[in-house]
């Protein structure tokens, strides 16, 4: 089996040099373009980490790609990977809980699938750094050069999240990595399978494939406020109430418990977890006490 790694969810700049002192594999930053939580800009966060950091992976979890260009997000991208000598991952997904952004960006939510799968092999190919021409149904393109590529060879990883069977159909056939989120261990097997089917049905092989799974985690010696506190933390981004579901969902409780469900996580496939500390007064403490009492159980 290999080494299961880790990483975490950070949007302080404050904190960066020091997590990455910490014995993490990756850094990763989410955002939205117009949100009701006020979340960054996930380019420009990208940025930052890359900026902040020397040695750990960064990456989005994750851009919401129908909102963006291709040729947009494959100079960004070819940029940030070129800064930060090969050391970025581009996470993506479809979005849609928030219309208003889709509206704001003028694009059709009922559209985000197919600008996706339009919009990745499109990216890949501007990543070689060669005239692309291309006359698909959103973004034709006709000799379009995006150079100088960026330093990992062919592109940074390209990793679909999502919930649902067209984006394990997409991950299957378009990208280099599964990454769902608000799953269940059980659920996430059966993600697994399925990516695994829709594969093998297309003839394609999924050696080198990365399975992350998006975790939000709030471990506490009061397994019942532990729980509590992830369910708030939840509900404030999700704008829902979490309480009867935070047990499926996410990964709460004691010490103990909180080690034993991410190895149901780490049994049912995942190989590298994504952690979000989820509280909103204690972050930094509860990383610490992540990174001495349950990580290295994994």
């Amino acid at each position: 089996m290999s080494r299961v790694q880790i990483g975490l969810v950070s949007m302080a700049s404050a904190e960066v040099g020091a997590l990455e002192e910490l014995p993490i594999d990756s850094l990763w930053v989410g955002g939205h373009v117009a949100s009701p939580n006020g979340a960054p800009e996930v380019l420009v966060g990208l940025a930052r980490l890359a900026a902040l950091t020397s040695r750990v992976r960064v990456g989005t979890a994750v851009l919401l790609l129908p909102l963006y260009p291709p040729a947009i997000v494959a100079k960004a991208i070819a940029d940030v990977d070129r800064a930060s000598e090969g050391r970025v991952t581009l996470g993506i997904g479809i979005g849609g809980e928030y219309p208003v952004e889709f509206d704001a960006c003028q694009v059709p939510v009922a559209q985000r699938g197919r600008r996706v799968d339009e919009a990745i092999p499109l990216i890949r190919g501007f990543w070689t750094g060669e005239p692309v021409t291309h006359a698909g149904r959103f973004y034709p393109v006709d000799g379009t050069r995006i150079f100088p590529a960026p330093a990992q060879p062919g592109g940074p990883p390209i990793v679909v999240a999502g919930r649902q069977e067209p984006a394990m159909r997409r991950a299957a056939l378009l990208g280099d990595g599964w990454m769902p989120y608000l799953y269940s261990p059980r659920r996430y097997a059966a993600s697994v399978a399925t990516v695994t089917a829709c594969a093998a049905e297309a003839g394609r092989d999924l050696s080198g494939f990365e399975w992350f799974a998006y975790l939000f985690v709030n471990a506490d010696d009061d397994g019942a406020a532990a729980r509590e506190e992830l369910a708030s933390f939840l509900g404030g981004t999700y704008r829902q109430d979490f309480s009867e579901m935070v047990t499926s969902v996410a990964v709460a409780g004691t010490v103990p418990e909180v080690t034993s469900r991410l190895k149901e996580y780490v049994d049912a496939g995942a190989r590298h977890l994504i952690v979000v500390p989820a509280t909103r007064t204690r972050w930094r403490a509860l990383v610490d006490r992540l990174i001495e009492e349950v990580f290295p159980a994994l």
